[in-house]
């Protein structure tokens, strides 16, 4: 691998003080490329959400040291985009409205600010919606908007916390195709939490799958199919046994787990 896009070393996460104190994440060291797409499984309490937080900058890790391009992070920045679960849309702007909102503080021109959104609202299949508001859209519809939104200003670093998990199974197929044909199109570095294994497979350059309490790297998959992808690969022999692999890895954490904190 070339010089990382994303440098994560020995980083660590301890909440609470005193008898309280929890170490929810342990010496985790990750490097992901330029234009790569990590997807990160475990789990519940594993730490991914911690993790993809703390390479945002919204949390500062206890101990450790993580580098977006060979630079600390030491807070959010405009080279990150997130998208989370939850839309996070402003409900009295339309779709055309929550899109530009990303570039508020952009020195860009107005012309060249309301280029960008069309090129977005096009991108992300919502050419004809510009004037609708979120509570006249479907979920899929507004994460939509909250990607379009994420990648417009330009960020080198695209990170997702579980976006298509509130959406039925046939949306969330859909969603994952639209992404990846946005991702290709505008070559962003993604890091993709997820809990739903297929997913994480499809989407993903690399599977990095959590150990828990404390969250550590237990094993690093690469996934060596086929792009562009199309839904169906999920059906593939190749498919089947990266999916039977990482499930037999969460399922012998879920029972240390549970053996830990039996019911």
């Amino acid at each position: 691998m070339s010089a990382p896009k994303v440098a994560i070393d020995a980083v660590g996460k301890v909440f609470g003080t005193g008898a309280g104190e929890f170490l929810a994440i342990d010496r985790i060291d990750l490097e992901i490329a330029a234009n790569e797409f990590v997807s990160i499984v475990g789990t519940s309490g594993c730490g991914k959400s911690t993790l993809l937080n703390m390479v945002g900058g919204l949390s500062e890790p206890t101990f450790g040291d993580i580098r977006i391009d060979g630079t600390p992070v030491i807070g959010p920045g405009r080279d990150r985009g997130f998208v989370f679960q939850g839309y996070s849309l402003f409900e009295w702007l339309t779709v055309e409205g929550n899109i530009r909102f990303a570039l508020e503080k952009s020195a860009l021109s107005k012309a060249d600010k309301a280029a960008l959104v069309r090129e977005f609202i096009q991108s992300v299949g919502l050419s004809g919606f510009e004037n609708a508001y979120p509570r006249q859209l479907s979920g899929g519809m507004r994460q939509r908007v909250a990607i379009a939104r994420a990648l417009v200003y330009k960020p080198s670093l695209l990170l997702m916390d579980e976006p298509f998990g509130a959406l039925d199974a046939q949306t969330r197929g859909m969603m994952q195709e639209l992404l990846l044909k946005v991702w290709e199109e505008h070559k962003v570095t993604v890091l993709f939490v997820t809990h739903d294994v297929e997913e994480a497979i499809f989407l993903a350059d690399r599977v990095v799958v959590l150990a828990s309490r404390p969250g550590r790297v237990k094993k690093v998959l690469p996934v060596k199919l086929e792009r562009p992808r199309r839904f169906d690969i999920v059906t593939s022999p190749e498919f089947s046994a990266l999916k039977r692999e990482i499930l037999a890895d969460i399922r012998e954490e879920t029972l240390k787990v549970m053996a830990l904190d039996p019911a």
